[in-house]
């Protein structure tokens, strides 16, 4: 599920959201994710994860914008968030204006679930958020070891995504 295409105003939050330290944008943008989840009537998972940063990106950043949005849209939908079950192994490089394939090699090996979480990850329905999703290559390696864990359903919770890449406007 996708909240909106990244161009006005998305394109001009989500940048401050996420580069400029802008973490109260977070409350409203949960909301709207929030009210897409249920207007779409999506069934509710049991947990709500983010899609992890690295070790470095999340020290420069301060904060991981992506569990700022799941703890807050898990909590209007009444559902259960953790923070931790992923982990990113490595810092991969910026996805800004990698191809399809790039962004794909970048992750093949730098998600996995966090051993202390595998047993309570195995049968449970799980949504993952992000901001943006481009091509799709995190989410779907986030998924891919969520279900290698035993997960039992996997949704992805995007607040925006950009248009192809012929328009020349990426996230």
């Amino acid at each position: 599920m996708t909240v909106a295409d990244y161009g006005h105003p998305w394109n001009r939050l989500i940048p401050e959201f996420k580069f400029e330290e802008r973490v109260e944008l977070a409350s409203w943008m949960a909301r709207v994710m929030a009210d897409a989840v249920s207007r779409d009537g999506i069934a509710m998972p049991d947990w709500v994860l983010p899609i992890p940063l690295g070790p470095n990106r999340l020290r420069e950043r301060g904060y991981n914008q992506a569990w700022e949005l799941a703890r807050r849209v898990a909590r209007r939908l009444g559902v259960a968030s953790q923070a931790n079950v992923l982990a990113r192994l490595v810092d991969t490089p910026h996805q800004v204006g990698a191809t399809r394939e790039e962004r794909h090699r970048n992750l093949a090996q730098a998600l996995i679930v966090e051993p202390r979480w595998i047993e309570q990850v195995r049968g449970r329905r799980v949504a993952l958020v992000d901001d943006v999703v481009t091509t799709g290559a995190t989410v779907a390696a986030a998924a891919r070891v969520l279900r290698q864990a035993g997960a039992a359903e996997v949704q992805a919770w995007m607040l925006a995504r950009t248009p192809p890449p012929s328009t020349g406007h990426t996230a």
